[in-house]
């Protein structure tokens, strides 16, 4: 691949990245240990992610269990996804909490659809962003020693890889989608 090339594949690759972790905390009726990485609690003076001072499983299908390490720690977690986005009561028996997933409703999973596909948009706004600036990038180029059939060759490439990247998008987004539609 040409050294100028690389930069934006790279770019677009950590654009898919990103797509993957925020899709990853969305959750789709069964527990998924993914929706607590977003959440902090407070441990001696310093935010600190819930896997860090707890352990985190999951026994059953549509429950996680998180056991803190220190039993100190049992109020904080409980308060972090209590004012969290999760909308899941916590269940606290005095040495660890447990999150039951209820089963989601119709209208919950359409919801959830839209939102899988709003990330997605967003997603591809960011690579096709990426795309044009590489191709004002590669225009800067004329006048200097490159000339305008390899700067039309350097811009057709990148128009294949950005293809490539919006298609792995929406196979990402349809496979989510389908995740969370099923009942």
């Amino acid at each position: 691949m040409n050294e100028k090339l690389k930069v934006y594949d790279e770019k677009m690759t950590k654009s898919l990245r990103s797509l993957n972790s925020e899709l990853a905390t969305i959750r789709a009726g069964r527990a998924n240990p993914h929706v607590l990485d977003k959440l902090s609690v407070d441990y001696y003076g310093s935010l600190t992610p819930i896997q860090q001072v707890a352990n985190v499983s999951v026994p059953e299908a549509r429950m996680i269990q998180i056991q803190p390490w220190e039993k100190s720690m049992l109020r904080e977690i409980e308060k972090a996804i209590l004012t969290s986005d999760i909308g899941i009561n916590p269940t606290n028996d005095g040495t660890s909490i447990r999150l039951i997933f209820p089963e989601l409703t119709e209208e919950r999973r359409k919801e959830l659809a839209k939102d899988v596909k709003k990330k997605g948009e967003a997603a591809k706004v960011a690579v096709r962003n990426i795309r044009r600036d590489g191709n004002d990038a590669f225009k800067k180029l004329k006048g200097s020693d490159v000339s305008e059939d390899e700067i039309k060759d350097l811009e057709d490439q990148l128009q294949k890889m950005t293809d490539k990247y919006i298609k792995e998008v929406d196979e990402t987004v349809d496979a989510k989608t389908k995740e969370v539609m099923t009942v």
